[in-house]
């Protein structure tokens, strides 16, 4: 069996070891006898237990790599529960076992014309989505300038983005389906192989130079909007603070960003993200938008398929985006669900991918995991409810990652240490779990509350573990915050790091 070299360095609380020694023989077996009826003898999960006087059902479990034994702590550890975002761990595990941390997604341009001595291609112009997760504007710079250095000055056709990887994905969340006509967030874009910018539009909101003037409103890529603008943001006299809310609604005329509020004349600009309601359109729309800044002319309108191109395309620039194990820090750190279920898609090897074949490359990646039991995926994100896994399970993968030497410090730098957290909403408990513990958190509101946790901790004499907690309610159960769970798994935790 593989053993990572991480589980051999061992940390200690100097303060708490110090007074141990310091006491000896006699004095350690009075503090050993004071200790197993002080509160941390309670090292199991008796705190988090008294959600289900709530009645909310609970799968936990808590236990020692590097015994095979060494359960610390459980409840109902085999059942089925829906994990929300603790789903994208599963993603990060797959996605790094079959693609490795170093692998980039490949984006390029190309066509089936030549490219004559003038720089003229008689031709369209096809920008093949490779379904890269966190492809940017900078991305498309950057292929607009490979272009222009391949020597291509005008094309003689359209610009043709293309999406036969996957998209347009059918939704099967409320919030995607409705995002359709109307969004006002921008985690329910739809999702493409040729996407960017995480499926949104981009505009910048800035103050006019006089109070009482309507503020100014620029597409983040250039001087001018590329998407319809409907401005109800008004300049307000320096210190009155700003307040803006956007949707953005779909017409017969297309998309449409209705932007109202205030703006400070002395606040500075801010940029807004929403879904668009075609992600590759509004790749189309971007991409010709840089190239006819660039100076390079094209005859026809820009337009979508999803085609599958002949193998003898010829490629005019490419672009590679970041490393697997980059793409991972922000689908896992900021829970971004776009970039988790293009990803997903991305298992699926056959064209015109859907979600729930994405969920089938999540569950036969479960199966070929040893012990790990049941488990139904339908996305990548954990949007969907009816994803379903167990604590045994999430632990079987988490502690299967941390034997893999090559792919664990790709995939545990993914979680998020709770003293450091993106996300706020973590940094609390006692100061031993919030400086132990790699963290994954998993939300859902409707049709019923899901929060969720899983990730490793290292113990007072520095061992590994790994925990799970699925707490689920009802359509009967109270509204469960956070702190609900983190109080009580955190104190649990705690006394499981510090007892052992």
């Amino acid at each position: 069996m593989k053993t990572h070299r991480f589980a051999k360095q061992h940390t200690t609380d100097k303060p708490f070891f110090s007074r141990w020694r310091a006491l000896g023989m006699g004095g350690a077996l009075v503090a050993m006898s004071a200790l197993l009826i002080s509160p941390l003898a309670l090292a199991d999960f008796s705190r988090l237990a008294q959600l289900q006087q709530k009645g909310f059902v609970i799968s936990a479990e808590a236990r020692l790599i590097d015994a095979p034994k060494a359960t610390l702590g459980q409840i109902n550890p085999q059942a089925l529960r829906s994990p929300a975002s603790v789903t994208k761990a599963y993603l990060a595990a797959a996605a790094l076992s079959r693609f490795g941390p170093q692998h980039r997604f490949t984006t390029r341009l190309a066509s089936l014309a030549e490219l004559d001595d003038n720089g003229v291609l008689s031709g369209d112009l096809i920008f093949d989505g490779g379904g890269d997760p966190g492809l940017t504007s900078e991305d498309l710079w950057r292929l607009v300038q490979r272009l222009q250095q391949a020597g291509v000055r005008e094309v003689r056709g359209a610009l043709v983005v293309n999406q036969w990887r996957f998209g347009p994905v059918q939704c099967l969340t409320t919030d995607r389906c409705e995002a359709r006509t109307r969004v006002d967030n921008s985690y329910s874009a739809p999702l493409s192989s040729a996407g960017v910018n995480f499926g949104n539009w981009c505009v910048n909101v800035a103050p006019a130079s006089r109070s009482g003037q309507a503020a100014r409103i620029t597409h983040c890529d250039g001087p001018s909007s590329l998407v319809r603008v409907d401005n109800r943001v008004i300049t307000k006299p320096d210190n009155s603070g700003t307040e803006l809310s956007a949707e953005r609604v779909t017409d017969a005329n297309g998309d449409l960003m209705r932007i109202s509020g205030q703006i400070s004349t002395n606040a500075r600009a801010r940029d807004i993200y929403r879904g668009a309601s075609d992600s590759a359109a509004q790749t189309a729309q971007t991409l010709h938008a840089m190239l006819t800044r660039a100076g390079i002319a094209m005859t026809d309108a820009p337009r979508v398929s999803a085609e599958r191109l002949p193998q003898w395309t010829q490629t005019l620039a490419v672009v590679e985006g970041k490393p697997l194990q980059e793409l991972l820090l922000r689908t896992m750190n900021y829970s971004n669900n776009y970039m988790a279920d293009v990803l997903a898609l991305t298992l699926v090897e056959t064209p015109r991918a859907e979600l729930h074949q994405a969920g089938q490359a999540l569950e036969g990646f479960a199966r070929g995991l040893p012990g790990h039991g049941s488990a139904t995926f339908e996305s990548g994100s954990g949007l969907t409810t009816g994803n379903r896994t167990s604590a045994h399970g999430v632990n079987v993968m988490l502690e299967s990652m941390f034997h893999e030497t090559a792919l664990f410090p790709s995939f545990v730098a993914a979680f998020q240490s709770p003293v450091n957290g993106v996300m706020r909403f973590i940094r609390r408990g006692p100061q031993t779990f919030q400086n132990n513990v790699m963290i994954k958190t998993g939300t859902l509101n409707q049709p019923f509350a899901v929060r969720a946790a899983a990730g490793y901790f290292r113990t007072a004499s520095g061992r590994w573990g790994v925990f799970s907690v699925l707490v689920n309610g009802n359509a009967r159960t109270p509204y469960l915050s956070w702190s609900d769970v983190l109080a009580p798994l955190s104190q649990d935790l705690d006394a499981m790091i510090l007892t052992h």
